[in-house]
């Protein structure tokens, strides 16, 4: 379970994200991960936030893939640099994978997102 201090719950925090000035986006068929750095959350402790819709199944199939998510990132928080907000979202596929698969391809993903938002590049597209 990630910590109170590191939800993204609101949705305008979600919204920055998406479409914060200086975010970075990389997708796969299984997952999409975003994330965005501010000035105004410098220092404060990394954000997480998690978009698994409708399309990936039934309410069951949705929370057992949020729950494999949720997992997955807290393991990973201390990779993410302080002020830093993320949100990965699921495609459709990812209800299918097992957690080694989502792990490897969140690996991947977050590697190539933080490597954009040190380099400076904004709005990166998908890989």
């Amino acid at each position: 379970m990630l910590p109170a201090g590191n939800r993204l719950r609101v949705s305008s925090d979600f919204a920055a994200v998406f479409r914060g000035p200086r975010g970075a986006r990389a997708g796969s068929t299984l997952i999409v991960v975003h994330a965005n750095q501010t000035d105004a959350r410098a220092g404060q402790p990394p954000r997480v936030g998690f978009v698994v819709s409708k399309a990936v199944g039934t309410a069951v199939v949705r929370n057992r893939t949020k729950r494999r998510l949720r997992a997955l990132m807290a393991s990973r928080l201390a990779l993410l640099p302080q002020g830093t907000d993320v949100v990965v979202r699921a495609n459709p596929v990812a209800a299918q994978s097992n957690s080694h698969e989502l792990g490897a391809e969140l690996d991947a993903l977050l590697g190539k997102v933080l490597a954009r938002l040190a380099g400076g590049h904004a709005k990166a597209s998908p890989a």
